[in-house]
């Protein structure tokens, strides 16, 4: 007997039943595909605590007036957000310089480009103990960022302060051993970004990113001495994998980023301490 005849003679109850599982499967199936389909629709943008998170978000909220569905993935380190990028996990990320992101493709073979300047974030040296930085005495405990390019940022800071010298045009390649002149003989110490505002309470002084000082209630006004401001060298970039570059989503989620109202929202809300790069 045929697939067919067998059909034909099957019991009406058989019958029944096979047709419902057959539409039940049909439904998960279509189900499935909707889920998909709507997985499709989200564009994933990751973002580090505080300033970028919350202007990322806002660009959202606008997004999401205009049809551009937008989730926002918070991750608290600096490594994180490209190793997601660049695995697919999330389509792009917000929260580095070009500097930071070339020294990130060296050391972990990231298949990663800029796509668009988005804002420039100042770092600067913060103090809970001095008032100005002629108040460091001989030998102090001072603190910078570890990863390569934030580590050269926090010594020229000290540089532009006039507290030490550093190796000519050694630029984002300084390092400690290119500290030519010390005379207050200052200690320093590597600390992961993220640490670096709660370090505050341990040395005299310590480097600290915006993003990371806001994200932990401190004042950008408080800075002893600042970078960055305007400065396109540290203008922070929407990164994405190469074929994700051109993706209809996202750059059009960095057109609504690069608007008016966007540009607004950031220079209430932080006051000039955090600057549109457009």
């Amino acid at each position: 007997m045929s697939q067919g005849e067998y059909a034909l003679t099957m019991p009406r109850r058989g019958r029944r039943r096979a047709v419902a599982a057959g539409l039940v499967a049909l439904g998960l199936f279509l189900l499935g595909l909707v889920a998909h389909a709507r997985a499709d629709e989200v564009l994933r943008i990751a973002g580090t605590p505080g300033p970028m998170a919350e202007v990322l978000r806002h660009a959202a909220d606008l997004a999401a007036k205009q049809g551009l569905k937008v989730q926002v993935v918070q991750f608290s380190d600096w490594v994180t957000p490209n190793v997601a990028v660049n695995e697919g996990s999330v389509e792009a990320n917000l929260y580095e310089h070009k500097p930071f992101l070339n020294a990130a493709i060296k050391a972990r073979h990231f298949n990663l480009v800029p796509v668009a300047s988005a804002v420039v974030m100042p770092m600067g040296l913060f103090s809970h103990k001095l008032k100005s930085l002629d108040q460091l005495q001989n030998g102090e405990q001072v603190a910078i960022a570890n990863d390569p390019v934030n580590r050269a940022r926090g010594l020229q800071l000290f540089e532009k302060a006039r507290l030490i010298t550093l190796t000519p045009g050694i630029g984002d390649a300084a390092t400690v051993k290119n500290v030519t002149s010390n005379p207050k003989h200052l200690r320093f110490i590597e600390l992961e970004a993220p640490q670096l505002a709660r370090a505050l309470d341990d040395v005299k002084v310590a480097q600290v990113s915006y993003t990371f000082l806001i994200a932990s209630g401190g004042d950008p006004n408080s800075a002893l001495i600042e970078d960055g401001a305007g400065n396109q060298h540290y203008a922070l970039f929407f990164v994405s994998r190469p074929q994700d570059a051109q993706d209809p989503k996202l750059l059009k989620f960095i057109q609504i980023f690069r608007s008016d109202d966007e540009r607004a929202f950031i220079l209430k809300r932080y006051a000039g301490a955090i600057s549109p790069a457009w």
